[in-house]
């Protein structure tokens, strides 16, 4: 495996997109859009360029990683790849549509993995004529930072397909973790109930936003509390976690009404400047 196609130039597909790169592979970061390329593209040179100011990583090494990403915008530079990892929003009527295009663009031999957080592998699988070549890689944010990937079987992903993105995880510097194909998998399915618990709290007056992350963080050694972490992930991520667990789990995992009401204002996290805290513009 050489060459790797990141569909989804934002926080997660630049992350996945720097790690492949820096691990040695070729990569094809795509966007819909040249600015969202371009916009991934510069928070990978700043990742980079802390690291050579910190002496973690060499001037010359920084070019060379850059020089390895290639920008995209259409879908048929795909046919290149040995591997796509799609990192696009979570949503699963736009994945049908990737998936289902790339079938037609990539070589039989061409593995497809998606980033998704929540829905189900099997489902994603459908949208190909090779489901024995699908499969889940759930990196967690920051991706350069964070060590796990939840490595998730559809039911017909092949033992050599799940071998391959095993040892690919570790080459990138991940450890994998192989994780059944159910709602949320593990690591949402704890935790996104417990941020929506949280949200509860708030929406039902018990506490302020920052007493909450205060309590968790001291009470329980959290290194954010849930309301600062839900901001981090984007509140409509969370919502659309929250739903999946919801339609799959029943009435236990019912999304709180505040959730939904700051969706619903844009008031999404840091990256919209508002969350359950203010981050200003």
């Amino acid at each position: 495996m050489k060459t790797i196609m990141v569909i989804g130039a934002g926080q997660m597909g630049g992350g996945i997109a720097q790690i492949a790169a820096q691990a040695g592979y070729s990569i094809i970061l795509n966007d819909i859009k040249d600015e969202f390329v371009l916009k991934g593209l510069g928070v990978i040179q700043k990742n980079l360029s802390r690291s050579v100011e910190k002496g973690k990583l060499a001037a010359e090494e920084k070019e060379a990683i850059l020089g390895r990403i290639t920008q995209s915008t259409s879908l048929q530079d795909a046919s290149a790849a040995d591997l796509v990892i799609e990192a696009a929003i979570e949503n699963i009527a736009i994945k049908a549509q990737i998936f289902s295009q790339l079938d037609i663009i990539c070589p039989k031999n061409t593995i497809f993995s998606t980033n998704t957080s929540s829905l189900p592998i099997t489902e994603i699988a459908t949208f190909t004529k090779r489901p024995d070549r699908v499969i889940g890689m759930h990196f967690f944010n920051p991706v350069p930072a964070m060590e796990l990937v939840e490595v998730i079987r559809g039911l017909a992903t092949s033992d050599e397909v799940y071998k391959t993105i095993e040892e690919l995880s570790v080459k990138i510097g991940k450890t994998p973790v192989e994780v059944n194909d159910a709602p949320g998998f593990v690591v949402n399915r704890v935790l996104i109930p417990m941020i929506n618990e949280a949200v509860c709290t708030l929406y039902e007056g018990i506490a302020t936003a920052e007493s909450i992350d205060n309590c968790m963080k001291l009470g329980t050694k959290q290194p954010m509390g849930p309301l600062e972490l839900a901001d981090l992930i984007g509140l409509d991520t969370v919502l659309s976690i929250m739903e999946v667990l919801h339609e799959g789990l029943g009435d236990k995992y019912r999304p709180c009404p505040l959730l939904r009401k700051y969706v619903k204002a844009g008031w999404l996290g840091r990256k919209s400047g508002r969350g359950f805290h203010n981050y200003g513009a």
